[in-house]
């Protein structure tokens, strides 16, 4: 019978290819399509990112929407959760389709299903915290904004146990460098969105 064959030799770098160029695609398309921003809206956001563990991927991931955030510490923490949360879906989905990919060992495939695992639920972390942020209110700024912490801390900690995952696993190096990359980044942008978030509730305190 005749059918499409993969040869895992072929695959694999097509993969990682697409991996890379995706990435690319994921930190660098929101760079098109906005209005220019003034320089107040830059400046608040570098000066507000100066904050953040990772402040050059703060910055860099949000300035693009600077004129959608303004001025406003809200706005900035609700911008950097969404532009967080795209990234891990995308993340996360490609994790999926790595784990189903021809030319892994089986060792290699259940470290990636691991990954897709705690990734979907960190998804589901941030998915909520997102829904709370839109919800906030002042009667109830502090048991939302608790609520709102504690989903996103989460979703690091799931971020942090899946890259935690890949030390010392004999996986192909190629894949390995570039599928880590994707989750690093994930969990520093994570990172950059909980720092954000603590600042806006300290500016209510």
């Amino acid at each position: 019978m005749g059918g499409l064959s993969f040869s895992s030799s072929h695959f694999l770098p097509t993969l990682v290819i697409f991996l890379s160029s995706t990435f690319y695609i994921t930190n660098s398309s929101s760079a098109a399509g906005w209005p220019v921003a003034d320089k107040a809206s830059t400046e608040f956001i570098r000066t507000s990112c100066g904050t953040a563990t990772y402040p050059t991927l703060c910055y860099t991931s949000l300035s693009t929407h600077a004129s959608a955030i303004q001025t406003s510490p809200k706005l900035l923490a609700d911008t950097a959760l969404s532009v967080t949360l795209q990234a891990a879906r995308s993340t996360s989905s490609l994790m999926s389709k790595m784990a189903q990919s021809h030319g892994l060992k089986p060792r290699e495939v259940a470290a990636m299903r691991d990954c897709v695992e705690v990734l979907s639920d960190s998804v589901d972390q941030l998915r909520k915290a997102m829904g709370e942020m839109t919800q906030i209110k002042g009667s109830n700024f502090g048991l939302m904004m608790n609520d709102i912490q504690t989903w996103v801390s989460a979703a690091l900690t799931d971020e942090d146990t899946c890259t935690d995952g890949f030390a010392g696993n004999p996986m192909n190096g190629n894949v390995k460098t570039t599928v880590r990359a994707r989750v690093v980044n994930m969990a520093h942008m994570t990172s950059n969105a909980l720092a954000l978030i603590n600042s806006y509730a300290s500016s209510h305190n």
